[in-house]
């Protein structure tokens, strides 16, 4: 029952589609009378000079990240940011309870001035036993006593010394501040969980602006870029002079374009690539860390190529193709070779010629010898 209903049901979806096909097919008719062409969008192909590209993946990644750690333990006190906000060098994010290491601070305190107290004794001493040795009236070994127990003083106040030190670099360390500026994550710790060193981060900052994209070349793709970016030096060179670009995940282009600052050196003899990264400014923080982008190296000379847009390209089982109305006004099918994307264009290497008329809209409506009316598209349609 259940296998005849699904019949059932296809079977009316199909007839359908067929009444609509039909449908369209009277209108068609209907608007085109008997004999006249049937009317198509025409673009002309033009010459353009554009610059030799070369397409990778890349991977953005923020220039600084950092993790923001507790230094030592401690309840979690305070959070003073609202997570994903953009926060500056030396902003409080978070503060851990200070009342041990306040503690621990004034007792290093009375410890040290405890201690300056004995040397200042021990000081006072050694000048009166050296005064009654150089009068003859004590011993030089109860000077030497004197001596040894300012030199004990002495180091005790050192001592006392880095422990006032110690103690008020752990009180510092109860206050989180931003190393970087940047934006700041989502928070791992709620306010009042114990927290140390071996806790994980309470929460990362990324800088955001500028940023870097990395991508890596190939060794076949190191020939392809030599070949079309310049035959001539190093590959940094050809690359560093290029200009890259960076297509994001609607298929838009990044509205700023970048430069690489860095070519490693190596290759990954795990994947036979090389390293490169590009600096690209981010100031609407369109960019984030992580995101995946295709990156397209332009450079070279500007050369002249054969442009057409990418709505008159087609594809079958035979590769890439174009409808092109003659000029006895009869579509004809042209085999092309395309070579790289320019905006919403094309530029193809073989199988189109100037002034070649190729239809942009209508070509399902349209067969091979097929007579029509050639109607070419506005500037900016």
């Amino acid at each position: 029952m259940r296998r005849y209903f699904r019949r059932s049901v296809a079977l009316t979806l199909l007839l359908a589609v067929q009444a609509a096909a039909g449908l369209e097919a009277q209108s068609q008719e209907a608007n085109n009378p008997a004999g006249a062409p049937l009317p198509v969008t025409v673009t002309k192909v033009v010459s353009k000079d554009l610059r030799p590209t070369i397409s990778f993946t890349g991977r953005v990644e923020a220039i600084d990240k950092v993790g923001l750690r507790a230094r030592v333990d401690g309840f979690l006190e305070k959070k003073l940011f609202t997570e994903g906000q953009q926060v500056k060098v030396g902003d409080l994010l978070f503060v851990l309870e200070k009342g041990q290491y306040e503690a621990a601070v004034s007792q290093a305190q009375g410890a040290l001035e405890s201690g300056q107290a004995a040397l200042a004794l021990a000081n006072i001493e050694v000048e009166r036993q050296s005064i009654l040795v150089a009068k003859n009236t004590a011993s030089k070994a109860a000077l030497d006593l004197a001596n040894a127990k300012q030199q004990e003083a002495t180091g005790s106040v050192v001592q006392c010394q880095a422990s006032l030190d110690k103690a008020k670099l752990d009180l510092g360390y109860t206050e989180i501040r931003a190393p970087i500026t940047g934006r700041v994550g989502r928070s791992q710790y709620s306010v009042g969980t114990f927290v140390g060193p071996s806790s994980d981060a309470l929460a990362i900052i990324v800088s955001q602006d500028p940023i870097y994209v990395t991508f890596s070349v190939s060794q076949r793709e190191l020939l392809a870029v030599r070949e079309k970016l310049g035959n001539a030096g190093q590959l940094g060179a050809e690359v560093e002079e290029a200009i890259i670009r960076v297509q994001l995940a609607d298929g838009s282009t990044y509205a700023h374009s970048g430069k690489v600052n860095f070519v490693d050196v190596t290759v990954d003899q795990g994947t036979d690539t090389v390293p490169v990264r590009a600096t690209f400014p981010n100031p609407e923080l369109i960019l984030i860390d992580g995101q995946l982008v295709n990156v397209t190296v332009e450079g070279g000379t500007p050369e002249a190529r054969l442009v057409v847009p990418q709505s008159a390209i087609q594809l079958d089982q035979s590769g890439a193709f174009a409808l092109v109305v003659n000029k006895d006004h009869k579509i004809e099918v042209r085999r092309i070779q395309a070579d790289q994307t320019a905006g919403s264009d094309l530029s193809v290497t073989s199988g189109l010629n100037v002034g070649d008329m190729v239809v942009t809209e209508g070509i399902q409506r349209v067969r091979p010898g097929q007579v029509v009316e050639p109607v070419e598209a506005k500037s900016g349609s």
